[in-house]
């Protein structure tokens, strides 16, 4: 059943907004969603606006007075959108199912931004209502009507208007701030996809991702995000878009728009609870994949109970969306940012907290040149709400993540649902061809044919208890992030085009024994050079396990021999948990292949026995392994589960003479890498391969990548099978690992 219902020479300028106190009451009771129908039985849907205005003209505006130094436009710029005229709606008669969403939800969220200075670093551009044409591109005319005569309606006739959808309010104002909401979206979209900026978020309301054709819903009058996938389409020529929807609720109308449509791949994780939670819809299972050619281009990841926690969330961004993502290849990432998903929120009752989604944010970036348009869906608890918010823009502008906190193994029932949408994904997507797994068919929250959920198979604990959480992490926010970058390169490098915050390591006087030990290890080159390469890394490992920089990079002419020397420095400079990711065929000394501290991922490297296999040294190898597809499905499905689960300190990326990978291969891994990690990272590398290291250090830094990641190439079958054993040996040692229960 689908679902129904009734340009001068002078740029404009805006003075800095105000920024209010952090106020208003945290509600603590969840939406109970009462079912209305329209006159022919279906389901249905509303929201709300305020007066005339004038459109904005679309040029990027400086901030205010002392706002625009940090805050140029450009192609690694971050955009911003908020105007506080969507804060005009409210809610004008009483009802506790929509009480929750009201404008503090914006005013409160733009307050920790600024309070946080994160407003002021961002380029700010102006909101505008959108067109009727623009809202036709989605949304019939006769709804569109339907909606601009709430502007000259009673309370009383705007009440029983809303009557007649599904978790809705109107307002007079509701027509021009749900256009706005569109148009700021829109704003944002042109701006990235026209180079002016990069990236950026939409500060906006009422939310859209609920909205259909021909009703509101759910607090949705106008779907903001659908629309601008199909503007990116119609007016920029896109021909891949991306969204990616963690509201905690089904976007059922995101979905009914695109399900034909295999230019958007949709993907939605929300909570379902076997389709007893809110839309309470079929559509929203894990085997609705969509209709006809769009086959396979609807991704629903079904929540089957609550408390859901960092290292679930994760884990289906690793091992569900990733692959799909970088084999759909995107021009363009929308998401749909509900933070209800967070912690501490009464309509999703879920666990992870605000650096989650720095976490899934930085997972995105690298896909489509990082043109990333976050757009504010839900979020119902203000505190949660605003430091969610922070915590993704604070990724987009190319800070360091912090830690992800918690237990690094998924639950249960998360990974019934991932093995689910795996088995019923395999079908359509090479990088899941080799999946040899089936559905879950009786899932652990199941009590029986016909019978309610296990609702209480895992508790969320107290509220009481949440709260105290909440409070202690939303008291201590993350200190400012060390962002320098260090460079141990020769003195070649000096014509590169570099960050210019970047540090050139001038290399520290070596000692006796640092420098009998490196001979031990390296015959072959001068001893003037190479101890000019061992002082220049010395120095900046040492800068880095202190914070002085958070990360760097490093050219050595024995990159073995610098690799045991930077393992053993680490150790003892204070590291508790050291990843080494060695690619290609590298000496690696015994002593250091089982300490309990160090874990070593060897890719391309030599063949090795299952016997000789340990928790703390993972090898694939042979040459098969750097090659594009092979390497690809070992990032997503080896290489980041594993350094989720082990949380190191620090780590080491080598790159062995010849290691066989692609130079954008090399940046996705440093990228991806920088998550588990919170930033602190070191790469080696023996080749001085100038536009690599160049490459790299703006890498290091958040720039984009220069272009989007190209045709897929899968992995062989015999490559795939070895990832997939791989896997299997280690999921005990590492639980991200895990991708069913079977």
């Amino acid at each position: 059943m689908r679902w129904r219902g009734v340009a001068g020479k002078e740029e404009p300028r805006i003075e800095p907004w105000g920024c209010p106190e952090l106020g208003g009451v945290t509600r603590t009771t969840g939406r109970r969603r009462r079912w209305r129908r329209t006159e022919n039985g279906e389901r249905s849907q509303g929201s709300r606006g305020h007066g005339p205005r004038k459109k904005v003209p679309s040029a990027l505006l400086p901030a205010g007075p002392g706002m625009a130094e940090n805050r140029r436009s450009g192609p690694q710029a971050t955009a911003l959108i908020y105007d506080e005229d969507m804060t005009r709606v409210r809610l004008l008669w009483d009802d506790p199912e929509c009480a929750i969403e009201g404008p503090e939800r914006l005013t409160a969220t733009y307050a920790r931004l600024c309070h946080r200075g994160l407003a002021q670093r961002c380029v700010r551009l102006p909101a505008r209502e959108a067109t009727e044409e623009e809202l036709g591109l989605v949304h019939s005319p006769e709804y569109v009507a339907v909606v601009k005569g709430t502007q000259t309606m009673s309370t009383e006739e705007l009440r029983t208007l809303a009557q007649q959808y599904d978790a809705v309010y109107f307002h007079p104002s509701t027509f021009p701030c749900a256009r706005m909401a569109v148009g700021a979206t829109l704003q944002l979209v042109d701006a990235v996809l026209t180079g002016a900026v990069g990236n950026g978020m939409a500060l906006v309301r009422p939310p859209g991702h609920h909205s259909q054709r021909d009703a509101a819903n759910g607090f949705c009058v106008f779907n903001n995000v659908a629309i601008a996938a199909e503007h990116a389409k119609r007016r920029h020529g896109l021909q891949r878009v991306l969204i990616v929807d963690w509201d905690i609720h089904h976007g059922q109308g995101t979905q009914g728009v695109f399900e034909n449509d295999p230019s958007v791949l949709y993907f939605s994780w929300h909570r379902y609870e076997h389709q007893s939670f809110w839309p309470r819809l079929r559509e929203s299972d894990y085997d609705v994949v969509g209709q006809g050619p769009g086959r396979g281009f609807t991704v629903n990841v079904p929540w089957n109970k609550v408390g859901m926690k960092n290292a679930d969330y994760v884990s289906v961004f690793l091992h569900v969306l990733l692959p799909l993502a970088i084999e759909f290849d995107p021009e363009l990432v929308l998401v749909s940012a509900g933070f209800d998903s967070g912690i501490g929120d009464p309509e999703g009752q879920m666990q992870a907290t605000p650096e989650c989604f720095a976490h899934l944010t930085l997972l995105l970036l690298p896909l489509a040149r990082g043109r990333l348009c976050a757009v504010l869906e839900g979020g119902y608890h203000l505190q949660c709400l605003a430091e969610c918010v922070c915590l993704t823009l604070q990724t987009l502008l190319g800070d360091p993540v912090p830690a992800l906190s918690g237990d690094p193994a998924p639950c249960l029932s998360s990974l019934e649902s991932i093995q689910n949408v795996r088995a019923a994904h395999a079908p359509h997507w090479a990088s899941l061809r080799h999946e040899d797994t089936g559905p879950i068919l009786t899932p652990s929250t199941w009590c029986g044919d016909g019978g309610p959920p296990l609702l209480g198979a895992q508790s969320v604990g107290t509220t009481e208890r949440r709260g105290t959480l909440l409070d202690k992490l939303l008291s201590c926010p993350p200190p400012p992030p060390h962002t320098g970058i260090g460079l141990a390169v020769p003195d070649s490098t000096s014509s590169l085009n570099l960050p210019p915050a970047l540090l050139q390591e001038e290399g520290v006087i070596v000692s006796k024994e640092e420098a009998e030990m490196w001979s031990r290890l390296d015959s072959a080159s001068t001893q003037d050079q190479a101890l000019a390469a061992l002082g220049k890394l010395l120095a900046l490992l040492d800068k880095i396990l202190t914070g002085q920089v958070r990360a760097g990079i490093a050219v050595s002419p024995a990159v073995s021999a610098a690799m045991a020397v930077a393992l053993r420095k680490g150790l003892t400079g204070g590291a508790q948990r050291l990843l080494c990711v060695a690619v290609g065929e590298l000496d690696i000394p015994e002593d250091l292949r089982d300490n309990g501290r160090i874990l070593l991922l060897n890719i391309g490297g030599k063949e090795q026995s299952e016997a000789a296999a340990s928790r703390t040294h993972i090898c694939l190898g042979g040459h098969e392994a750097t090659e594009p597809g092979t390497f690809l499905l070992a990032l997503t499905s080896l290489i980041l589960p594993v350094a989720y689960s082990f949380r190191p300190d620090l780590v080491l990326i080598v790159l062995g003479p010849d290691c066989g990978l692609r130079n954008l291969d090399v940046e996705l891994l440093t990228r991806l890498l920088q998550g588990p990690v919170a930033g602190q990272m070191l790469l080696l590398l023996q080749n001085p391969d100038l536009p690599l290291v160049e490459a790299l250090a703006w890498a290091l830094e958040g720039r984009a990548l220069p272009s989007t990641l190209g045709p897929f190439l899968s992995a062989s079958p015999k490559q795939a099978l070895a990832i997939t054993r791989l896997c299997r040996q280690r999921r005990l040692d590492w639980p991200m690992l895990q991708v069913s229960v079977t």
